[in-house]
């Protein structure tokens, strides 16, 4: 059996394979085979590896094993952060151990953190009662990419978002579409899929493909069914959702679409002590059109040099700032783009970006990620600044690196859980401002459309879910720009210009720029408003834009 259809075989089942063992696979006897197939029962792990195969293949009776608990501690072992409950767990499969080995793991698995959780010895916490947590970065693995790699991307995002929608009340019942096909007609059912195609009828309602590990199937949305009908215009391919409805002739004709969405009943996060934050990107250091005199009018007033009474009571409670990509103009960017360059040399304008940043307080933490005219590859997720051009930037002592996209927790203590704040520079915003029809049709400017696509993408849990919205890398493990854990502040840029609002508990911050409206931003349709900043006081929640322009 070839490893493509070792691969399709087992992912009929629910299962990513690992590359370690993908070659012993090839080797089983099909009785064998068939006993992999069929272990598992109610609870089972995403992906076997070749310890797993090792034990599913030896093993003559049943064993007790939390999955859960065993993919967490699989997590910590990869991540090279603590490898005793694996190794555990591995005792326990091999062996079927005591009840005291068995004691002996669940008190280490309390003590161990779960993937996403914070521990105090990751936290960075100063005298002053600020802290910065990275949760979630993307780690590079540098290997040839072939097409396994978009299917088993594509297979761990159905089944994560797959997981989220069975805890919706109406999808609990969700069954695959292999099954569904076979259902007589007039049955009431409901599928979870991803969208592999969509298109307007002639009579005008909408035809869906969906599609699972066991097959696809079309679903029909009716255009008299105004409840529904005006949420699937805005469906895009690629995206994960489940549907209700009656079967047809090898067709579902639907009755309700649901999405991943945000949990309902989350409360408004907000801390105790009056702190805040403050949020900027695209600065574009070495562009003709950087505005050098706003922003230092800014890093004055961070420092608690300029600015009113009030302002500068502000300034000196600020604890951390974000700076949310394109940090310089780049080189060659778009065409004629080295006519608009002050600095041409790309270890230059990061060095000047360096230079800015040097001026901050340093007890301010400033936590930093790419965007797409860094000197990094445009695909995401982006990795870290390259230091080869940005080690200037690196060697400052309050600067934190983080990917694009990526997921940090600040101001935690051992009283307050402190806030996820969810960065992603945005660069697949143009293509939803212009393919999501509400979106598209909200009678606002393209700038003016960031909190809604912002909101848009919380609720299908992924920031680029169709394919071609954004260039990126795909994953054998997990699919990077999915939005596994909900974040309190949702952060981006990209548009130039400030767009604050609140989706349930989300607050969604797009930043301005400093950097005026240049020939490119004319044509793809942006309209920046630069040397805003918004601020935001994380004991009320309340967000202030502050200006620093000429007419400020």
């Amino acid at each position: 059996m070839s490893g493509e259809e070792i691969i399709s075989r087992m992912m009929e089942k629910g299962f990513l394979i690992s590359p370690d063992a993908l070659d012993k696979l090839k080797n089983l006897d099909d009785e064998t085979f068939s006993k992999l197939e069929n272990f598992f029962k109610d609870e089972k792990p995403m992906v076997i590896n070749q310890d797993l195969l090792n034990f599913l293949i030896s093993n003559k009776k049943e064993v007790e094993i939390n999955w859960k608990e065993f993919e967490n501690a699989k997590f910590l072992l990869e991540k090279g952060k603590d490898q005793r409950a694996y190794n555990v767990f591995l005792d326990l499969m091999e062996y079927d151990l005591s009840d005291e080995k068995k004691k002996i793991l669940n008190e280490m698995l309390d003590d161990l953190k779960e993937p996403g959780e914070i521990s105090p010895e990751d936290a960075q916490e100063e005298n002053d009662g600020s802290s910065l947590v990275i949760l979630k970065m993307f780690e590079e693995t540098h290997r040839k990419k072939e097409v396994l790699d978009f299917v088993m991307h594509y297979q761990a995002r159905y089944n994560f978002l797959k997981k989220i929608l069975q805890n919706r009340v109406e999808l609990q019942e969700a069954i695959s579409i292999r099954r569904a096909l076979n259902k007589s007609n007039r049955e009431n059912i409901s599928l979870i899929g991803l969208v592999t195609d969509k298109r307007t009828t002639k009579n005008g309602n909408i035809m869906i493909t969906l599609e699972d590990i066991s097959g696809e199937i079309k679903i029909l949305i009716n255009k008299n069914r105004k409840d529904i009908f005006d949420s699937a215009k805005d469906i895009v391919l690629d995206e994960v959702l489940g549907v209700t409805g009656v079967t047809g002739d090898k067709i579902v004709f639907v009755s309700n679409v649901v999405f991943p969405d945000l949990p309902p009943d989350k409360p408004l996060k907000k801390c105790e002590d009056e702190v805040y934050a403050v949020f900027t990107s695209d600065l574009h250091v070495g562009s003709n059109m950087f505005i050098e005199k706003d922003l230092l009018k800014f890093i004055n007033w961070i420092n608690g040099k300029a600015g009113n009474s009030q302002q500068r009571e502000i300034a000196q409670k600020v604890k951390y700032l974000f700076v949310v990509g394109d940090l310089v103009d780049g080189i060659g960017i778009y065409p004629g783009q080295e006519d608009e360059l002050t600095i041409t040399d790309i270890n230059g304008q990061y060095d000047k970006v360096a230079e800015y940043l040097s001026m901050i307080r340093k007890d301010i933490k400033i936590i930093v990620c790419a965007g797409n005219h860094d000197a990094i590859r445009i695909s995401e997720p982006q990795p870290v600044l390259n230091k080869q051009y940005s080690q200037s930037v690196w060697d400052l002592p309050n600067v934190t690196m983080v990917t694009n996209p990526s997921l940090v927790n600040i101001h935690s203590s051992k009283n307050f859980e402190g806030f996820d704040v969810l960065l992603y520079h945005g660069y697949c915003f143009d293509y939803y401002a212009e393919n999501v029809e509400s979106i598209r049709n909200s009678g606002t400017h393209i700038s003016d459309r960031a909190t809604l696509i912002m909101k848009y993408l919380l609720q299908k849990r992924h920031l680029a879910p169709t394919h071609g919205s954004t260039l990126f890398v795909p994953t054998r493990e997990e699919d990077p720009l999915i939005i596994d854990k909900v974040p309190d502040f949702f952060v981006a840029g990209h548009i130039h210009k400030v767009n604050v609002d609140q989706y349930k508990h989300v607050t969604t911050i797009c930043c301005s720029c400093w950097q005026s409206k240049t020939d490119f931003q004319e044509k793809v349709g942006h309209s920046p408003e630069p040397s805003r900043v918004p601020v935001v006081n994380l004991k009320t929640r309340e967000t202030k834009v502050m200006k620093f322009s000429d007419e400020s």
